[in-house]
């Protein structure tokens, strides 16, 4: 029998790698910033037609977010692809001019390596972003972004995500010849927001003896409600429904009444004006409703937690994903669970 004093601490491992992550964003900015734009310029001179993003798991909602990016900031055609149609059924379309983006934590997953390596066989400009610069996915792009996240030993994948997106962002704003100014106080903010886990361990209470969630947002925020999703399931194992505010008044909306427990992401910006319908209308259902964002909107809400007021739109989400990190580490240690190893997950998921 092991020794109590001596036994991992559940969850020790996930709550160091997201106390790194101001450190992470830090570095990213100092070190990894004038490589990413030398890659986006050298990109942007051939001129893609548009941009196709192709990733799984927790960096397919950082891909889903750089789809927003893309096509707000760029003014191009963006999409997620399906891998199946090139691994599964052998698909060969014209890729001439086209930016494919693959984004993988690990770069291992044989269908990503595939994938990517026909869409470079297809005429396509590939651009690998991983968290590994030795990966079998990063040899076989033309171009490679590593996210400078260290190694991630938790299951729960959370410092390589903000990585991700704030590599992402980077990337976006060098193909528009920007200079990502919007994005340089993120590693203070987010410092800030990690330091108030107090709050969201109090929050955690609420959702201990959940059987299920609703999660909702709109424009940047939407990738957050689905990380927000993943993050919950794959700890707490309470099935968490992520819907873009939009798709959820068109009949979701119907599962939600009075003891249902609902997080919104609300962005101050776009996105939060086109969610205030949403949130009317959960009011009126008489919703438990909890709001991460402006203190307006956490203030009319059941809960909430504020977030800093005056961060450009398309980088709030590197900090709305922050607190619900810490929620689904707080809702599982609160369940007895470990969060750090999560039951039939592995690190590297290897699908074909």
């Amino acid at each position: 029998m092991s020794d109590p004093q001596t036994a991992p601490v559940p969850g020790r491992i996930m709550a160091a790698e997201m106390a790194e992550q101001p450190a992470v964003l830090r570095r990213i900015l100092d070190e990894g910033a004038p490589k990413i734009f030398d890659i986006a310029a050298r990109i942007a001179a051939r001129n893609p037609r548009f941009v196709l993003l192709t990733a799984r798991g927790t960096s397919d909602n950082a891909a889903l977010y750089a789809k927003y990016l893309v096509e707000i900031l760029l003014g191009k055609p963006a999409g997620l692809t399906s891998m199946s149609t090139t691994t599964a059924y052998g698909a060969k379309p014209d890729l001439t001019d086209v930016l494919v983006v693959t984004v993988s934590q690990s770069g291992g997953s044989p269908d990503l390596v595939a994938s990517t390596k026909a869409a470079r066989e297809a005429g396509a400009i590939t651009l690998a972003v991983t968290n590994n610069a030795s990966s079998p996915l990063a040899e076989v792009s033309e171009f490679h972004i590593d996210v400078l996240a260290g190694p991630e030993k938790a299951l729960p994948a959370t410092k390589t995500y903000t990585a991700e997106l704030l590599s992402l962002y980077l990337l976006v704003e060098g193909l528009r010849g920007g200079d990502g100014a919007a994005a340089r106080e993120l590693p203070e903010l987010a410092a800030g927001i990690l330091a108030r886990q107090p709050e969201v361990k109090a929050l955690a209470e609420r959702y201990r003896f959940a059987q299920r969630l609703v999660i909702t947002s709109r424009g940047y925020g939407y990738p957050t409600a689905r990380e927000a999703a993943l993050k919950l399931m794959e700890t707490t194992y309470i099935p968490a429904s992520p819907f873009s505010g939009a798709d959820l008044l068109h009949g979701p909306l119907a599962m939600v009444d009075n003891v249902s427990p609902v997080i919104a992401i609300v962005p101050e910006g776009k996105g939060g004006e086109a969610l205030q319908p949403v949130l009317d209308r959960l009011r009126g259902r008489g919703a438990d409703l909890v709001v991460i964002g402006q203190r307006q909107q956490v203030d009319a809400a059941s809960a909430g937690f504020v977030l800093p007021a005056g961060v450009p739109e398309e980088v709030q989400t590197v900090l709305e994903i922050l607190p619900l990190q810490l929620l689904a580490y707080e809702v599982t240690i609160a369940r007895g669970q470990d969060p750090d190893a999560p039951r039939a997950l592995a690190k590297v998921t290897e699908t074909h």
